[in-house]
């Protein structure tokens, strides 16, 4: 039976186009969603009156107070926007949601209902546990759009536009860069924006929230610290005195790479966008809450998948719900693949609470995507009696049957072609680590049947099998990507320096580059791992693409590219000259440590390969034989000081006196 509705449908649009309602209340118990004009309250009201007169019309006594009071508690509140729903729940009452969110399905698809509050830890368990990750509200997912709100977000309160504004919270924030901004100020101006400060600083407003906050400054500075001050008391001097000590201890509480209003910067963009949309910066969005470096932040799109219940499996409704639509968009939403990926899980793990299964959007690397198969997943899984998440990162395969398929092969040679690649990928990972690369310790080559879909209409729905790499999470955050304050500091630089030329010396070996003949290096896939004090103490390459593409040029001819980690950070490093010269260091001594395993137990290294097929054309066994050859008759001395030739004259000029 359809829910009664108090009022027009919560889609319902005028002449214009806009929503008639923005605001709806839902009576779970009582089956009845009202979207009379008013306010959530109003809506309460307005049920209670109906129950009133319903009952009387039944010949029944009004409901008591207890009754009401219980209606009142078990109602949900709506929030329409645009074609979605959004339900906003009571974290200690989620079942009503649910039961709100059956409800409504009974009205609109279950893809245009989301869930609000995700940041609160019930909410988001719950949802979770459903495998429903994908229902949690969306939030703008690129970095323009990103940049362009929080730009927008500038504003006044009765002078310069110091203050970043959330709307959804009523807060403006007033960063430590905008805040030294005041410095420039003339006494006068200087005065009024301290005293505008302190007013509002310590304020509350209608719904409970600081009129203004002291971005990511967290303790170390107060409304106290202002209210101290009785500034249009003090002589001017001693204003600016007070402007000064004030401003030091801003410094001092807020971390260095959140000192400086950069759009262009991960952290201070993310942390920014999150308090900007009512939500806690450490847990702003799914990727958060999972730990993810903040490269991943607002790149994933979560996906319908499935829930376990007492052991059994259950998918998503919503999949045959769309199985017929014509809407790319819906289609897209349910990605076959997740099923897959799903499946896997449960024969491998077997007592699952719950699975979740995201795409990330964007490619995180700076390489231009080439051709073949690209897709990247990433999977939460979290098993029964064990309190941490399993985090698994999930890459198709470049080259599968579908994409063999696709360029007019048979479906016997697509699939042996497949499998040949798939134990190309895999050998390459077993040189990679046996020539000192880092990798992730634990990666396996699975599969998954999906149809196929492509241009061959001979071929179109068949059942095909499509290989793909499962490996964990690495908790850390790109080379490429490390904010510059990091880079500032000089205790921080050198070790990172010394990673990066550790990290260079197997990358050359192997030589790991693109179609194009350019090193592929310190673009993306290599990850610094932190100690608990921020300091680098590892770095893993994530992903080997590109390894032994390049195994016949001789190793000095890539001098130029290794010198560019260096060249890259010279305008944010304080004293170049130890960053440059730990770097070579660092790629000489690893370099002649994996030429010394090599030359100690030669044989073991020239036969890793002998079974595989040889030929010259290029099989891996024949890359294996020319990569050894030439770690063999290389001068790692030579390679390092043609690496710091390239930079010299750079540092030179930095060093010289001004």
């Amino acid at each position: 039976m359809l829910p009664r509705i108090l009022g027009e449908h919560p889609l319902a649009k005028d002449s214009t186009g806009a929503l008639k309602s923005r605001i709806a209340t839902v009576f779970p118990m009582g089956q009845t969603i009202v979207t009379l004009p008013g306010i959530h309250a109003t809506q309460r009201l307005a049920y209670v009156e109906w129950l009133k007169q319903r009952r009387a019309e039944m010949g029944l006594p009004p409901p008591t107070r207890e009754e009401q009071s219980s209606d009142w508690q078990r109602s949900v509140d709506l929030i329409m926007e645009d074609d979605t729903i959004l339900i906003r729940p009571d974290p200690d009452h989620m079942d009503q949601a649910f039961h709100a969110d059956e409800l409504l399905q009974q009205l609109v698809p279950k893809w245009q209902i989301r869930f609000l509050l995700v940041s609160n830890e019930k909410v988001r368990t719950a949802i979770k546990r459903r495998g429903e990750c994908w229902r949690i509200s969306p939030l703008p997912k690129t970095p323009d759009e990103m940049r362009a709100m929080i730009a927008a977000s500038k504003i006044a309160i009765g002078g310069l536009d110091l203050y970043y504004y959330s709307k959804a919270m009523g807060t403006r924030f007033l960063t430590y860069d905008a805040f030294s901004q005041l410095g420039k100020l003339d006494d006068e101006a200087l005065l009024k924006h301290l005293t505008e400060i302190r007013q509002y600083c310590g304020g509350v407003n209608r719904y409970g929230r600081p009129e203004m906050a002291f971005f990511m400054a967290g303790r170390g500075l107060t409304k106290n610290d202002f209210t101290a001050y009785d500034f249009e008391r003090l002589d001017p001097a001693d204003v600016r005195a007070a402007y000064e000590a004030l401003l030091e201890k801003f410094h001092n509480a807020v971390p260095p790479e959140f000192r400086q209003d950069d759009l262009c910067q991960l952290p201070w963009r993310n942390q920014m966008y999150a308090a900007l949309i009512g939500e806690d910066e450490k847990a702003i969005s799914e990727e958060s809450l999972l730990g993810l470096s903040s490269e991943f932040f607002m790149q994933i799109e979560w996906l319908p998948g499935g829930r376990i219940e007492q052991g059994e499996l259950i998918f998503d409704p919503v999949f045959e719900m769309i199985k017929d639509a014509d809407d790319p968009s819906l289609r897209r939403l349910c990605d076959e693949k997740c099923r897959g990926f799903i499946f896997n899980f449960v024969r491998e793990f077997g007592d699952l609470e719950y699975v979740n299964i995201g795409r990330v959007v964007a490619s995180l690397s700076h390489r231009p995507r080439g051709p073949g198969r690209r897709d990247v997943y990433i999977a939460q899984v979290k098993q029964q009696g064990i309190a941490d998440e399993i985090l698994k990162i999930i890459r198709m395969q470049k080259w599968g049957v579908r994409e063999h398929l696709d360029d007019g092969k048979d479906l016997l040679d697509s699939i042996l072609r497949s499998e040949e690649y798939t134990e190309y990928i895999l050998d390459r990972r077993l040189g990679c680590r046996q020539l000192g690369m880092n990798l992730p310790a634990h990666v396996t080559a699975k599969r998954i049947s999906e149809r196929y879909t492509g241009p061959r209409r001979d071929l179109r729905q068949l059942s095909i099998w499509s290989p793909y790499f499962e490996r964990d999470y690495i908790r850390g955050m790109a080379t490429d990507k490390i904010p510059p304050q990091k880079l500032a500091d000089p205790d921080f630089a050198v070790r990172l320096a010394q990673l990066l030329g550790e990290a260079a010396a197997p990358n050359m070996i192997v030589g790991r580059c693109d179609l194009q003949g350019r090193v592929a290096f310190d673009d993306g896939d290599e990850v610094v791992v932190e100690n608990d004090a921020g300091q680098p103490i590892d770095i893993v390459v994530s992903d080997q693409t590109g390894t032994f593409v390049d195994y016949r040029t001789d190793l000095e001819h890539f001098a130029a590219e290794y010198a560019r980690p260096v060249l890259r950070r010279f305008h944010l490093l304080t004293d170049p000259e130890p960053f440059a010269t730990a770097y070579v260091n660092a790629f000489v001594t690893r370099f002649s440590k994996i030429q010394l395993e090599y030359r100690k137990r030669k044989r073991a290294f020239d036969t890793l390969f002998q079974h595989r097929p040889r030929d010259e054309a290029g099989s891996f066994a024949y890359r294996w034989e020319c990569v050894l050859d030439r770690l063999r008759w290389a001068a790692p001395q030579n390679l390092g000081n043609q690496i710091r030739h390239c930079f010299q004259a750079e540092l030179e000029t930095s060093s010289a006196p001004q």
